[in-house]
Protein backbone atom coordinates (compact mmCIF):
# COMPACT_ATOMS: atom_id res chain seq x y z
CA UNK A 1 0.00 0.00 0.00
CA UNK A 2 1.06 3.97 -0.50
CA UNK A 3 1.19 6.08 1.97
CA UNK A 4 -0.76 8.43 0.18
CA UNK A 5 -3.63 5.91 1.00
CA UNK A 6 -3.04 7.34 4.67
CA UNK A 7 -3.77 10.93 4.17
CA UNK A 8 -6.74 13.04 4.85
CA UNK A 9 -7.48 16.77 5.15
CA UNK A 10 -7.48 18.67 8.42
CA UNK A 11 -8.05 22.50 8.43
CA UNK A 12 -5.37 23.94 10.34
CA UNK A 13 -7.81 25.63 13.20
CA UNK A 14 -8.59 22.12 14.47
CA UNK A 15 -5.41 21.20 15.48
CA UNK A 16 -5.90 21.65 19.51
CA UNK A 17 -3.24 24.50 20.38
CA UNK A 18 -4.24 23.83 24.18
CA UNK A 19 -5.29 21.70 26.75
CA UNK A 20 -8.63 22.12 27.71
CA UNK A 21 -9.60 23.49 31.66
CA UNK A 22 -10.34 19.71 32.16
CA UNK A 23 -8.38 16.94 31.22
CA UNK A 24 -11.55 14.21 31.04
CA UNK A 25 -13.90 16.70 29.45
CA UNK A 26 -12.47 15.50 25.90
CA UNK A 27 -15.04 14.29 23.22
CA UNK A 28 -14.43 10.79 22.39
CA UNK A 29 -15.20 9.07 19.24
CA UNK A 30 -16.25 5.30 19.38
CA UNK A 31 -15.27 2.93 17.44
CA UNK A 32 -17.16 -0.25 17.09
CA UNK A 33 -15.21 -2.81 14.67
CA UNK A 34 -17.56 -5.72 14.24
CA UNK A 35 -20.14 -3.02 13.20
CA UNK A 36 -17.75 -1.00 11.51
CA UNK A 37 -20.08 2.16 12.78
CA UNK A 38 -18.94 5.04 14.89
CA UNK A 39 -20.57 7.77 17.30
CA UNK A 40 -19.87 10.80 19.70
CA UNK A 41 -19.37 10.35 23.47
CA UNK A 42 -17.48 11.91 26.00
CA UNK A 43 -14.19 10.73 27.62
CA UNK A 44 -15.78 10.73 31.03
CA UNK A 45 -18.16 7.99 30.12
CA UNK A 46 -15.10 5.88 29.14
CA UNK A 47 -15.30 3.56 31.82
CA UNK A 48 -19.16 3.07 31.08
CA UNK A 49 -17.93 1.48 27.82
CA UNK A 50 -15.51 -1.84 29.63
CA UNK A 51 -16.69 -4.32 31.82
CA UNK A 52 -15.53 -5.59 35.46
CA UNK A 53 -12.98 -8.16 34.20
CA UNK A 54 -11.13 -5.62 31.33
CA UNK A 55 -7.73 -4.61 32.20
CA UNK A 56 -6.37 -0.88 31.38
CA UNK A 57 -3.07 -0.33 30.34
CA UNK A 58 -1.36 3.13 31.09
CA UNK A 59 2.13 4.06 29.58
CA UNK A 60 3.71 5.66 33.13
CA UNK A 61 6.75 6.86 30.92
CA UNK A 62 7.71 10.80 32.25
CA UNK A 63 8.33 13.43 29.76
CA UNK A 64 11.66 15.72 30.17
CA UNK A 65 12.84 18.93 29.26
CA UNK A 66 14.28 18.23 26.11
CA UNK A 67 14.09 21.04 24.67
CA UNK A 68 17.36 23.30 24.87
CA UNK A 69 17.39 26.73 23.15
CA UNK A 70 21.28 27.99 22.98
CA UNK A 71 23.62 29.91 20.61
CA UNK A 72 26.57 29.07 18.79
CA UNK A 73 30.17 30.37 20.30
CA UNK A 74 31.07 32.53 19.28
CA UNK A 75 28.85 33.78 16.35
CA UNK A 76 26.16 33.73 18.68
CA UNK A 77 23.57 32.28 16.11
CA UNK A 78 20.25 30.88 17.72
CA UNK A 79 20.23 27.16 17.84
CA UNK A 80 17.46 24.75 18.60
CA UNK A 81 18.26 21.34 20.37
CA UNK A 82 15.98 18.56 21.15
CA UNK A 83 17.69 15.93 23.23
CA UNK A 84 16.77 12.24 21.36
CA UNK A 85 18.80 9.48 23.31
CA UNK A 86 20.99 9.41 25.88
CA UNK A 87 24.13 7.43 25.09
CA UNK A 88 26.12 8.20 28.43
CA UNK A 89 25.32 11.00 30.95
CA UNK A 90 27.27 13.65 28.88
CA UNK A 91 26.95 12.65 25.02
CA UNK A 92 23.38 12.31 23.17
CA UNK A 93 21.91 11.69 19.98
CA UNK A 94 19.80 15.06 18.97
CA UNK A 95 17.67 16.70 16.70
CA UNK A 96 19.85 19.76 15.92
CA UNK A 97 18.07 23.04 13.82
CA UNK A 98 19.94 24.43 11.81
CA UNK A 99 21.71 21.22 12.00
CA UNK A 100 22.98 21.35 8.40
CA UNK A 101 25.11 24.29 9.29
CA UNK A 102 27.05 23.21 12.27
CA UNK A 103 29.80 21.24 11.30
CA UNK A 104 31.86 18.47 13.64
CA UNK A 105 33.39 20.58 16.52
CA UNK A 106 31.13 23.14 16.63
CA UNK A 107 30.63 24.49 20.05
CA UNK A 108 27.20 25.65 21.59
CA UNK A 109 26.43 27.57 24.82
CA UNK A 110 22.95 27.37 26.51
CA UNK A 111 21.14 29.93 29.36
CA UNK A 112 23.84 32.02 30.61
CA UNK A 113 26.94 29.23 29.93
CA UNK A 114 25.91 27.20 32.43
CA UNK A 115 25.39 24.71 29.65
CA UNK A 116 27.98 23.59 26.96
CA UNK A 117 27.91 21.35 24.13
CA UNK A 118 30.29 20.07 20.90
CA UNK A 119 29.20 18.24 17.72
CA UNK A 120 30.77 15.35 17.17
CA UNK A 121 30.14 14.39 13.69
CA UNK A 122 29.75 16.21 10.00
CA UNK A 123 25.77 16.66 9.35
CA UNK A 124 25.35 14.02 6.64
CA UNK A 125 22.55 12.16 9.39
CA UNK A 126 19.59 13.65 10.71
CA UNK A 127 20.42 13.02 14.18
CA UNK A 128 23.36 14.58 15.47
CA UNK A 129 25.85 13.20 18.80
CA UNK A 130 26.48 15.98 20.84
CA UNK A 131 29.10 15.85 23.61
CA UNK A 132 27.95 17.73 26.88
CA UNK A 133 29.98 19.42 29.40
CA UNK A 134 27.87 19.44 32.84
CA UNK A 135 28.35 21.71 35.73
CA UNK A 136 25.63 19.83 37.71
CA UNK A 137 23.13 16.76 37.41
CA UNK A 138 21.82 16.20 34.05
CA UNK A 139 17.97 16.14 35.45
CA UNK A 140 18.58 19.71 37.62
CA UNK A 141 20.17 21.43 34.38
CA UNK A 142 17.45 20.33 31.86
CA UNK A 143 14.87 21.13 34.66
CA UNK A 144 16.13 24.76 34.69
CA UNK A 145 17.23 25.44 31.11
CA UNK A 146 15.20 22.57 28.95
CA UNK A 147 11.42 23.18 28.02
CA UNK A 148 8.67 21.03 27.49
CA UNK A 149 9.22 19.22 24.35
CA UNK A 150 5.81 19.93 22.72
CA UNK A 151 5.41 19.15 19.29
CA UNK A 152 6.13 21.27 16.30
CA UNK A 153 1.99 21.61 14.99
CA UNK A 154 1.73 23.49 18.28
CA UNK A 155 2.52 27.26 17.25
CA UNK A 156 3.20 29.60 20.15
CA UNK A 157 4.74 33.26 19.98
CA UNK A 158 6.13 31.08 23.46
CA UNK A 159 5.85 27.55 22.83
CA UNK A 160 6.04 26.64 26.08
CA UNK A 161 3.77 27.94 28.77
CA UNK A 162 2.94 28.04 32.41
CA UNK A 163 0.61 25.09 32.26
CA UNK A 164 2.88 22.64 29.71
CA UNK A 165 4.82 20.87 32.47
CA UNK A 166 1.55 19.87 34.05
CA UNK A 167 -0.54 19.00 31.17
CA UNK A 168 2.18 17.62 28.74
CA UNK A 169 2.53 15.08 31.42
CA UNK A 170 -0.16 11.81 32.44
CA UNK A 171 -1.22 11.95 36.00
CA UNK A 172 0.74 8.70 36.36
CA UNK A 173 3.87 9.34 34.56
CA UNK A 174 6.71 7.91 37.07
CA UNK A 175 9.42 6.21 34.64
CA UNK A 176 11.16 9.31 33.51
CA UNK A 177 12.72 8.94 29.57
CA UNK A 178 10.25 10.70 27.09
CA UNK A 179 10.46 13.17 24.76
CA UNK A 180 6.63 13.20 23.83
CA UNK A 181 4.11 12.49 25.87
CA UNK A 182 2.09 9.28 25.69
CA UNK A 183 -0.97 11.86 24.83
CA UNK A 184 -3.87 9.25 25.02
CA UNK A 185 -3.19 9.24 28.24
CA UNK A 186 -3.49 12.66 29.36
CA UNK A 187 -7.47 12.56 29.32
CA UNK A 188 -7.20 10.75 32.73
CA UNK A 189 -7.75 12.01 36.15
CA UNK A 190 -8.08 10.25 39.50
CA UNK A 191 -11.87 10.91 39.02
CA UNK A 192 -11.78 8.42 36.31
CA UNK A 193 -9.20 6.14 37.49
CA UNK A 194 -11.44 6.05 40.70
CA UNK A 195 -14.32 5.26 39.19
CA UNK A 196 -13.20 2.25 37.03
CA UNK A 197 -11.96 0.67 40.33
CA UNK A 198 -15.30 0.43 41.52
CA UNK A 199 -16.49 -0.87 38.93
CA UNK A 200 -14.01 -3.88 39.20
CA UNK A 201 -11.77 -2.62 35.93
CA UNK A 202 -8.02 -3.07 37.32
CA UNK A 203 -5.54 -0.79 35.45
CA UNK A 204 -2.62 -1.85 34.88
CA UNK A 205 1.32 0.01 33.65
CA UNK A 206 3.99 -0.56 31.20
CA UNK A 207 6.67 1.87 30.35
CA UNK A 208 7.52 2.44 26.93
CA UNK A 209 9.69 6.02 26.65
CA UNK A 210 8.27 8.20 23.60
CA UNK A 211 11.60 8.25 21.44
CA UNK A 212 12.12 9.81 18.17
CA UNK A 213 10.36 6.84 16.45
CA UNK A 214 7.20 7.54 17.14
CA UNK A 215 6.48 10.82 15.65
CA UNK A 216 9.47 10.48 12.62
CA UNK A 217 7.70 10.93 9.46
CA UNK A 218 7.23 8.00 7.34
CA UNK A 219 9.81 8.36 4.11
CA UNK A 220 8.84 5.04 2.52
CA UNK A 221 6.54 5.56 -0.68
CA UNK A 222 5.50 1.50 0.16
CA UNK A 223 4.28 1.65 3.39
CA UNK A 224 5.55 -2.14 4.07
CA UNK A 225 9.25 -0.75 3.40
CA UNK A 226 8.42 1.54 6.63
CA UNK A 227 10.17 0.54 9.93
CA UNK A 228 9.94 2.73 13.29
CA UNK A 229 13.27 3.21 15.21
CA UNK A 230 13.87 1.62 18.25
CA UNK A 231 12.10 2.47 21.67
CA UNK A 232 12.77 1.24 25.36
CA UNK A 233 10.05 -0.39 27.05
CA UNK A 234 9.21 -2.80 30.09
CA UNK A 235 6.42 -4.54 30.86
CA UNK A 236 7.01 -6.29 34.51
CA UNK A 237 6.19 -9.77 36.12
CA UNK A 238 3.40 -8.46 38.01
CA UNK A 239 1.98 -6.42 35.15
CA UNK A 240 1.55 -9.23 32.53
CA UNK A 241 0.36 -12.09 35.39
CA UNK A 242 -2.38 -9.58 35.67
CA UNK A 243 -2.95 -9.60 31.78
CA UNK A 244 -2.48 -13.16 31.46
CA UNK A 245 -5.35 -13.85 34.45
CA UNK A 246 -7.56 -10.96 33.33
CA UNK A 247 -7.61 -12.38 29.68
CA UNK A 248 -8.41 -16.02 31.12
CA UNK A 249 -11.84 -14.37 32.83
CA UNK A 250 -12.78 -13.37 29.06
CA UNK A 251 -11.49 -9.84 29.55
CA UNK A 252 -10.57 -7.32 27.07
CA UNK A 253 -6.81 -5.98 27.24
CA UNK A 254 -7.35 -2.00 26.51
CA UNK A 255 -4.58 0.01 25.51
CA UNK A 256 -4.56 3.69 26.41
CA UNK A 257 -2.24 4.59 23.55
CA UNK A 258 -0.53 3.22 20.30
CA UNK A 259 2.91 3.22 22.41
CA UNK A 260 1.20 1.32 25.05
CA UNK A 261 -0.19 -1.25 22.45
CA UNK A 262 3.39 -0.98 20.92
CA UNK A 263 5.38 -2.18 23.84
CA UNK A 264 2.23 -4.53 24.58
CA UNK A 265 2.52 -6.74 21.03
CA UNK A 266 6.24 -7.03 21.98
CA UNK A 267 6.01 -9.33 24.34
CA UNK A 268 3.66 -11.92 23.11
CA UNK A 269 5.30 -15.45 23.30
CA UNK A 270 4.29 -18.29 21.01
CA UNK A 271 1.74 -19.82 23.33
CA UNK A 272 -0.18 -16.35 22.87
CA UNK A 273 0.73 -15.15 26.64
CA UNK A 274 2.05 -11.89 27.82
CA UNK A 275 5.80 -12.12 28.82
CA UNK A 276 7.29 -9.88 31.76
CA UNK A 277 10.31 -8.38 29.04
CA UNK A 278 12.58 -5.05 29.31
CA UNK A 279 14.01 -4.18 26.03
CA UNK A 280 14.04 -2.33 23.24
CA UNK A 281 11.40 -2.82 20.63
CA UNK A 282 11.56 -2.47 16.79
CA UNK A 283 8.49 -3.36 15.88
CA UNK A 284 6.07 -1.82 13.02
CA UNK A 285 2.97 -2.35 13.09
CA UNK A 286 1.06 -1.57 9.71
CA UNK A 287 -2.26 -2.57 7.77
CA UNK A 288 -1.77 -6.64 7.92
CA UNK A 289 -0.74 -6.90 11.26
CA UNK A 290 -2.67 -9.48 13.42
CA UNK A 291 -2.99 -7.81 17.14
CA UNK A 292 -2.13 -10.55 19.69
CA UNK A 293 -2.41 -8.61 22.72
CA UNK A 294 -4.23 -5.84 22.35
CA UNK A 295 -8.15 -6.08 22.32
CA UNK A 296 -9.05 -2.57 22.84
CA UNK A 297 -7.72 0.88 21.52
CA UNK A 298 -7.94 4.36 23.69
CA UNK A 299 -5.91 6.77 20.96
CA UNK A 300 -5.85 10.82 20.23
CA UNK A 301 -5.99 11.57 16.57
CA UNK A 302 -2.88 11.04 14.40
CA UNK A 303 -1.52 12.97 11.57
CA UNK A 304 -1.59 12.21 8.11
CA UNK A 305 1.07 9.97 6.33
CA UNK A 306 2.31 9.36 9.95
CA UNK A 307 3.42 5.73 11.61
CA UNK A 308 0.19 6.38 14.03
CA UNK A 309 -2.34 6.39 11.75
CA UNK A 310 -0.60 3.33 9.86
CA UNK A 311 -0.51 1.54 13.36
CA UNK A 312 -5.00 2.66 14.24
CA UNK A 313 -5.38 1.50 10.67
CA UNK A 314 -3.85 -1.86 11.25
CA UNK A 315 -5.83 -2.03 14.08
CA UNK A 316 -9.07 -1.23 13.01
CA UNK A 317 -9.17 -1.27 8.69
CA UNK A 318 -8.00 1.94 6.93
CA UNK A 319 -11.40 3.07 5.84
CA UNK A 320 -12.93 2.44 8.36
CA UNK A 321 -10.43 4.95 10.50
CA UNK A 322 -10.60 7.00 7.74
CA UNK A 323 -14.31 7.30 7.59
CA UNK A 324 -14.56 8.36 11.58
CA UNK A 325 -11.41 10.87 10.73
CA UNK A 326 -13.59 12.74 8.00
CA UNK A 327 -16.68 12.45 10.49
CA UNK A 328 -14.51 14.25 13.28
CA UNK A 329 -13.32 16.53 10.96
CA UNK A 330 -17.04 17.34 10.22
CA UNK A 331 -18.19 17.74 13.98
CA UNK A 332 -15.15 19.52 14.41
CA UNK A 333 -13.20 17.43 17.11
CA UNK A 334 -9.83 18.83 18.43
CA UNK A 335 -6.90 16.94 16.87
CA UNK A 336 -3.51 16.01 18.02
CA UNK A 337 -1.65 16.05 21.37
CA UNK A 338 -3.67 18.32 23.16
CA UNK A 339 -6.74 17.07 21.14
CA UNK A 340 -9.62 14.67 21.63
CA UNK A 341 -10.05 11.13 21.04
CA UNK A 342 -11.10 7.55 19.58
CA UNK A 343 -12.17 4.14 21.87
CA UNK A 344 -11.61 1.35 19.31
CA UNK A 345 -13.22 -1.38 20.27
Amino acid sequence: MHISEFDYELPPELIAQEPLPRRDASRMLVLDRKNRSWFDSEFSAFPTFLTANDVVVLNNTRVFPARLIGRRHPTGGRVEVMLVREINGLKWEALVRPGHRLRKGALLRFGKDQLAAEILDEPSAELRTLQFELPGPTESILAELGETPLPPYIKRTNRENATDRDRYQTIYARNRGAIAAPTAGLHFTDEVLTTLNRKGIKTTEITLHVGYGTFAPVRADEIREHSVAAETFEVTQATAETLNDRRQLGGRIVAVGTTTARALESTVNNHGLIDARGANTELTIIPGYVFRATDALLTNFHLPRSSLLLLVSAFAGRELILGAYRHAVQQRYRFYSYGDCMLIL
